[in-house]
């Protein structure tokens, strides 16, 4: 993890200098003097070498520093706790809808081999991991908001007209449900849910997948023909049996779709209007703002890299053979 975040690091600064724009003539404006546009390239570092810039850069997240956002006059540090709640909630909701749906398809579609449940969810499974978000999201809007009416507005998390859960933590639907205020709980439900299900589009797709082709494997193997042939009932060798041994694989892409979940995100945030860490990094793109985006980049890397230890550890305790003395 060490190396991996360290090369991230240097990767993102170098990445982020290439970048179209000068943030100096953004933050002082296209009519600003160049005298005046130098002026702020020198207080905001960017007239020093690159090897400078990147020495400042690491000492200051070495002290917890992760920069000052220019665009918005707030240290990225301070956006990020603003922010980052609503992209978390929203992530994790998508992986919950992944799971929910893709693993029940996975199994029906791998015990029903060849039926045109099997046939259905991989023509899903092809659909989902064909399409792209953006397009999947503008097409939910159309259809569910503009069409048919159904949904909110795509804008923010809450309804303008109700006032957000008090503040507990972050995520709207939880300090909901803690604080009992079941009108902000429907809205934030009814603002979450399209966005949750466009970024969820993807991983269901691969989940769904991944769960079949490992139920086949499982499914025939000598254990499983044994468990039926001493009188199990299905459910039992399959759920118990069958379905313990072939979440394994599963598992490992639920920790890898977790990344992708948070990068999607920025993508889904901007078509939603979701006030998350994506759109504000979509804005520091346009902005020619480095900070933010270096951030976002090492805080995701951090995230996913942690998730996937947690993935590493969980597999001892669904499979006894690979626990370490």
């Amino acid at each position: 993890m060490i190396p991996a975040l360290l090369g991230i690091v240097v990767i993102t600064f170098m990445i982020s200098r290439v970048l179209p724009g000068d943030p100096a003539v953004m933050l002082a404006g296209e009519q600003a003097t160049p005298e005046t546009i130098e002026n702020i390239r020198t207080s905001m570092g960017l007239d020093q070498p690159k090897y400078i810039q990147f020495f400042h850069y690491v000492v200051g997240l070495l002290h917890g520093d992760l920069g000052q956002a220019y665009h918005t006059g707030q240290s990225v540090a301070s956006d990020f706790a603003t922010r980052f709640p609503a992209t978390i909630e929203l992530a994790l909701a998508s992986l919950i809808i992944a799971i929910l749906v893709a693993i029940p398809i996975g199994i029906l579609a791998a015990t029903r081999k060849e039926s045109i449940v099997d046939h259905i969810s991989r023509v899903f499974s092809l659909i989902g991991a064909c399409m792209p978000i953006f397009w999947i999201g503008l097409l939910f809007i159309y259809i569910f908001y503009a069409k048919w009416g159904i949904a909110p507005a795509p804008m923010g998390r809450i309804s303008g007209d109700i006032n957000p859960p008090t503040h507990i933590t972050g995520f709207y639907v939880l300090d909901s449900l803690m604080t009992g205020d079941f009108v902000a709980l429907k809205s934030s439900l009814s603002h979450l849910l399209l966005p949750a299900i466009c970024l969820s589009t993807g991983t269901m797709a691969i989940v769904a997948r991944m769960m079949r082709s490992s139920m086949l494997e499982v499914i025939g193997q000598d254990f499983v023909r044994t468990a039926r042939a001493k009188g199990l009932r299905e459910g039992i060798v399959i759920y118990k049996h069958a379905l313990i041994n072939a979440f394994i694989p599963t598992l490992t892409v639920l920790g890898l779709q977790v990344g992708y979940l948070i990068g999607g995100a920025v993508i889904t945030e901007t078509i939603f209007t979701w006030p998350g860490v994506g759109s504000y990094v979509t804005d520091s793109i346009l902005a020619a703002d480095y900070a933010p985006i270096q951030a976002f980049t090492l805080v995701s890397a951090l995230i996913y890299s942690f998730i996937n230890l947690g993935v590493d550890l969980i597999y001892g305790l669904i499979d006894p053979r690979i626990r370490y003395e």
